[in-house]
């Protein structure tokens, strides 16, 4: 179908999209054409003997592809083509991207023992659905997979709601995912979103990581205890209430899972506001409850591991006796030694020897002994032993954190792509932090207006559009050096239990040149 018709005898392009098809000089121009076209369709005229031509990409194109006229029920006009080869013509060509995005998901299914085809067609009366990849799960239950990228257009496709209502009309599940953000804050349907990435990204067998789409739900009760204000605008309602948090996902463990049941779509009303996500299949009956209001949740209860006593020092210390060594002539009485006060790093003071008086034999002496100290306070715990601090003997706190052995050698180029990864990620939030709050201009608001931490916003300017240049130039350059991070040969060469440590060594070992990065921006 097109919009844009070539009248070979009236010599004139037509179009279908304006209400006097553009000719503001003839008046009933498409019920004169409608009409004899259908006159000469009940006459068994070809097609190619109506003067209709298409006049959109086929004449730009050179080729003559006649037409004929439709129109619809509701009052939609169409122009069809003779021929599908030329229908064809018009389809944009998939990009390696979407082809990529296809196999993946036929690969994720499979793993999961599951089936899944691409471009099916899916009956409905006299027309049909066409899925880009239809994955049969559990139960019968069926997941159709829509990829739209950044090749889609700027405002998105238009259709979107209408496609899902009619496949979920058909048994079918929607599962629309993208790789831009403006298309992942609809609420048409249920949109998950990953990175922009090359073909060759999504195709490889890794990590391809879903960042926006999945919620898990946290319920929580309005009473004192809750760290939520209140959605109902009162102070504590006593009703139980729920909050999506925002969760990544694998992207092949949401197709699986997806086709599984464990994860299901969702539609959570938040003021005036429907939005549209995926959350496990517990989180979903949960939230089934609390809207039908049949859930019921425990108050919030404090630790009760936590000590029943004041976590404050106790004021007194414990006394210590020490032993003395027993003269010749027996016992002599002397006053017991006053304790002293010490803190936890201090040494316990010297105890001088005695003269051994009424002695004239040399006996050895006795070594002090100190017994376990009694409490001076009844139901005080045993303090602990101290321990003088030493050089050799390093602390509790150095025994646990001091970690930083070097495993792993990493070649020079590897180095410096994350020491220049660092310094990007360091301009890019420098660069961020000084632009408006919203990328389009947007009104403030003040405290009183709605609930909000941040007190009164003004109003954003938007960016301009050398300032959205210049972030998109900065999240290229990113992903530009993670890839080529993550794709480097030396990867290759290190045992696979041993990647997440030795690329985590690597981001601390060069670690000190994005504070470096960061003054420089």
């Amino acid at each position: 179908m097109a919009n844009i018709v070539w009248h070979t005898k009236l010599k004139m392009l037509l179009d279908l999209k304006q209400e006097n098809l553009g000719q503001d000089t003839i008046d009933g121009l498409w019920d004169f054409l409608y009409k004899t076209d259908r006159v000469l369709a009940q006459r068994n005229v070809p097609v190619s003997e109506r003067e209709l031509q298409c006049g959109g990409v086929c004449r730009d194109a050179g080729v003559v592809a006649w037409m004929y006229l439709r129109q619809q029920a509701n009052g939609r006009r169409e122009a069809v083509h003779e021929r599908k080869e030329d229908e064809e013509r018009h389809k944009a060509p998939m990009s390696d991207e979407h082809k990529a995005y296809q196999e993946r998901i036929l690969r994720a299914a499979t793993e999961g023992g599951f089936h899944g085809d691409c471009e099916v067609r899916t009956p409905v009366g006299r027309s049909w659905i066409q899925t880009d990849t239809l994955v049969e799960g559990e139960d019968g239950r069926r997941i159709g997979w829509e990829v739209q990228l950044s090749s889609a257009g700027v405002d998105g496709p238009s259709s979107v709601k209408a496609r899902a209502t009619k496949a979920a009309k058909q048994g079918i599940t929607p599962a629309w995912h993208t790789d831009r953000e403006d298309y992942g804050r609809r609420s048409d349907t249920q949109w998950t979103r990953s990175n922009n990435l090359p073909a060759h990204v999504i195709a490889q067998i890794g990590d391809l990581r879903v960042i926006s789409g999945y919620r898990a739900l946290d319920f929580w009760l309005c009473d004192l205890r809750a760290v939520y204000p209140c959605p109902d605008g009162v102070r504590r309602c006593g009703k139980p209430h729920v909050t999506p948090k925002p969760r990544d996902v694998l992207f092949d463990d949401l197709v699986r899972q997806t086709a599984a049941g464990t994860i299901v779509p969702v539609e959570y009303r938040r003021g005036t506001r429907i939005d549209k996500f995926w959350v496990t299949d517990a989180d979903s009956d949960r939230l089934a409850e609390l809207q039908e209001g049949i859930l019921t949740l425990p108050p919030a209860r404090g630790d009760d591991t936590a000590p029943k006593s004041s976590p404050n020092r106790p004021t007194c210390r414990p006394t210590a006796t020490l032993a003395a060594p027993v003269p010749v002539g027996g016992p002599v009485a002397t006053a017991p030694p006053i304790p002293q006060q010490r803190t936890f790093a201090q040494a316990p003071p010297p105890v001088k020897q005695e003269a051994q008086p009424h002695s004239h034999t040399a006996m050895p002496v006795t070594p002090l002994v100190s017994p376990a100290p009694a409490a001076a306070c009844i139901g005080e715990p045993e303090p602990e032993k101290v321990t003088s601090p030493s050089v050799d003997f390093p602390s509790k706190i150095e025994q646990v954190y001091d970690r930083g052995v070097t495993t792993t050698v990493f070649p020079e180029d590897l180095l410096q792509l994350q020491e220049r990864l660092h310094r990007a990620h360091a301009a890019h939030r420098a660069y961020l932090a000084g632009l408006p709050w919203s990328v389009e201009p947007m009104a403030g608001w003040t405290r009183g207006e709605r609930y909000s931490h941040r007190g009164d916003v003004p109003d954003s300017p938007g960016w301009s559009d050398e300032q959205k240049q210049r972030v998109d130039e900065m999240r290229a350059e990113i992903l530009e050096l993670s890839i080529a991070v993550v794709d480097h040969s030396h990867w290759a060469t290190v045992p696979r239990e041993e990647v997440v440590a030795a690329r985590m060594q690597l981001k601390k070992q060069a670690a000190s040149s994005d504070d470096a990065g960061a003054e420089a921006a």
